[in-house]
């Protein structure tokens, strides 16, 4: 009964961590519980409003970024980085944004078809060193385009994404709720981060521990959308073999540098354990620290102030006004639809750039891991965008209060500030 308990629990956290769900909660309960935001004018209103969403929502901490007509408009933290020390969230914090790491990749991506490396549409088994072998569709041919829309028939196995993926970085309290809560009931053991090259080797050499046809559907290539985090892994690792560039070291050198986002990287052996959020199951249950082998789908670590050069960036990028990255055309092909109508799911989105979602008239993406959530929103036309990063779960279904919930609300607030200026 233990081992089916514990499966379930693992199922359903795949569920939610290999998803990111675009829509947000309309329920009018939760909502009437926060002041109406119709009346946000200023920063000290929507100042106001937001400690209230934090504070009624029993929130950790938040840090929110809005840019308007490339000025930033607003740019403050709320909560705690740590409760049990009575640290303060602010722009320094370090967080774990999950899933938005993948348009970090996305950069990457653009930036080694800038050099000539490959185009979109070059078989990623042209440049790694062993072939990928879809086992239940062999004669598929995977491209980059395939990798970056969740179209590449490879996906993530429930029964062991987490457990394989995951770990807990060693030297901390083992002794918490949280830590039983990722290591005896989720499994997650704790470990020093393996490169990605043996990560990905067990998931897809033949006599890896995680080889399988679980690993992939039977469907062409581009056809089926499937969201996939070991897909976006093999992505980086695609960057990493055609470059002969570390990954981690290839972002930070061309991405991350260049818009001085010192504090950021993939490699969170070079980050100083004091200044991260401590990630929170609840505001009761702080959880370890921990980290993903597979780091390139989730893994960068930022803050408030950084991640406000990226938005910026990508702000400028979307209106062919920056080359800081690399030229225009290559912010344009990030921010290009890259999939027929009708692939990405109904309600989920409308299309795909290079990772980036694209629905109505903004391009977004978001992430949820074990106590940790982000989103970024930016419009197509480059008039604004904003971003949320959060030291709060979204992954535990019975979470209370959800972080859909939370996000409705603190977009609703934003979205009256920023037509109110």
């Amino acid at each position: 009964m233990l081992h089916k308990a514990k499966n379930t629990i693992k199922t359903a956290l795949f569920i939610l961590l290999t998803t990111f769900t675009m829509a947000c909660s309309n329920d009018d309960d939760v909502v009437s519980e926060i002041p109406s935001p119709t009346e946000i004018l200023t920063q000290a209103d929507l100042t106001a409003y937001l400690q209230d969403v934090l504070d009624i929502k029993e929130v950790a901490g938040f840090a929110i970024n809005i840019v308007q007509n490339d000025n930033v408009t607003f740019n403050k933290a709320f909560g705690f980085q740590s409760i049990e020390q009575s640290q303060f969230f602010s722009n320094q914090t370090v967080i774990n944004v999950a899933s938005m790491s993948k348009t970090f990749v996305a950069a990457a991506t653009a930036k080694t078809i800038e050099q000539g490396y490959f185009t979109l549409d070059t078989p990623i088994n042209e440049l790694l060193p062993v072939d990928i072998i879809n086992l239940r569709k062999p004669e598929a041919v995977i491209t980059v385009r395939h990798l970056v829309t969740h179209t590449s028939g490879i996906v993530d196995d429930p029964n062991t994404y987490l457990t394989t993926n995951y770990f807990v970085l060693p030297g901390q309290d083992m002794s918490t709720t949280g830590a039983d809560i990722l290591v005896n009931q989720l499994g997650i053991s704790v470990s020093n981060p393996v490169s990605l090259e043996d990560y990905l080797t067990e998931y897809f050499v033949e006599d890896g521990a995680l080889y399988g046809e679980n690993n992939f559907i039977d469907a062409e290539p581009g056809s089926t959308w499937s969201y996939s985090n070991v897909a976006t892994s093999l992505m980086g690792y695609v960057i990493e073999s055609a470059t002969d560039i570390n990954f981690a070291f290839y972002v930070d050198t061309y991405i991350l540098q260049p818009l001085q986002m010192n504090t950021s990287t993939f490699d969170m052996t070079q980050l100083d354990w004091q200044k991260w959020a401590i990630p929170y199951l609840d505001k009761n249950t702080p959880l370890p620290f921990y980290g993903n082998h597979g780091y390139p789908e989730g893994g960068i670590h930022t803050t408030n102030d950084d991640l406000l050069n990226y938005l910026l960036d990508m702000i400028k990028g979307i209106k062919g006004q920056s080359n800081t990255l690399f030229a225009t055309t290559f912010y344009e092909l990030m921010f290009t639809p890259q999939l027929d109508l009708g692939i990405v799911p109904n309600g989920f989105a409308e299309n795909h750039g290079l990772y980036w979602y694209k629905t109505d008239d903004s391009w977004s993406h978001g992430g949820n891991s074990l106590g940790v959530s982000s989103y970024m929103e930016i419009e197509e036309n480059g008039s604004y965008g904003f971003s949320i990063i959060a030291n709060m779960d979204a992954t535990f279904s019975d979470n209370s209060p959800k972080w859909e919930d939370v996000l409705a609300l603190v977009k609703e607030g934003i979205q009256q500030y920023i037509q109110n200026n």
